[in-house]
């Protein structure tokens, strides 16, 4: 019986590590920081903004009615268009033909065509269909597509074809042998869709909808040229009576940083929530 002494050790303390100045990135940063002050230092000392009416137009009626304008645009587009846009990639992502030409041919359309040129088609849509109706009922189309209508039509189908290929490419992305395996342990199409598909597919499909809603939200400003009382519409009205361009301009900016910070925030715990928690096995030490 031979019996196994281990050497013994001493215990040494690591010496500090010294990290050396990188001078490259001091200067970088001390020449940004130096180039951002100067420009702070010359829009503060600017004798031609009204530093004060700033914060008394924030909270003007007319700025508040076109930011909750600009939030019903939004949420209706993206609610519309995410709609829409599941439907178009179910179809698609189907084995009909059919269905996937009428899909690639809406999608091709509207998200080729630019957003502003889209606005102005719904808003004159009626020099070339004046009225819509059915034996002696008519109605113009003047009164059916009011601007706020044509900007919504406008957003909401452009909003659709972009979603369309964002969750359809979600789909596409989950393996095929998880629709295999859920087919042999039985499931039907529908429940393989909706536990097995769904969950791993919207891991995907949530951060760039996400973004598409920020973007909604700045891309809702383009509806001022056919007169819509967003904000940027009201910010615009303001400034023609009083001349205070800069400063209703900065308003509109606050606002607008202040709704997509909000839904940046709300994005960042969404996408959290979906992300798979980590279970952290242990293990008991084997006895012998």
């Amino acid at each position: 019986m031979s019996l196994f002494v281990a050497p013994s050790t001493s215990l040494h303390l690591a010496p500090p590590v010294v990290r050396s100045i990188r001078w490259g990135q001091f200067l970088t940063g001390t020449s940004a920081i130096l180039v951002l002050a100067f420009f702070a230092m010359i829009v503060a000392q600017s004798q031609s903004i009204q530093w004060a009416e700033i914060p008394r137009y924030l909270v003007h009626p007319s700025i508040l009615r076109g930011v909750l304008l600009t939030l019903q645009l939004t949420a209706g587009a993206m609610i519309f268009g995410i709609a829409l846009g599941c439907i178009l990639a179910l179809m698609a992502t189907s084995k009909n033909l059919v269905l996937k030409v009428i899909a690639a041919a809406f999608v091709w359309w509207f998200r080729g065509v630019p957003l502003i040129v889209q606005i102005f088609f719904w808003f004159n849509i009626a020099l070339f269909i004046p009225q819509i109706g059915i034996g002696d009922f008519s109605i113009s189309i003047n009164d059916l597509v009011t601007p706020a209508f044509a900007g919504f039509l406008a957003l909401g189908l452009h909003e659709a074809a972009n979603m369309s290929e964002i969750i359809r490419a979600g789909l596409v992305a989950v393996d095929k042998g998880q629709r295999e395996a859920a087919t042999a342990l039985g499931l039907k199409p529908r429940q393989t869709f909706q536990t097995v598909i769904l969950p791993q597919a919207a891991r995907l499909i949530v951060p760039p909808t996400g973004n598409q809603a920020i973007g909604m939200l700045k891309a809702s400003a383009i509806v001022s040229v056919i007169g819509m009382q967003d904000l940027l519409t009201q910010a615009q009205a303001i400034y023609a009576r009083t001349f205070l361009v800069i400063e209703l301009l900065f308003v509109a900016s606050i606002w607008y940083l202040a709704i997509t910070t909000v839904a940046s925030v709300g994005q960042h715990y969404l996408e959290k929530s979906l992300q798979p928690k980590n279970r952290s096995a242990t293990t008991a030490p084997a006895r012998a």
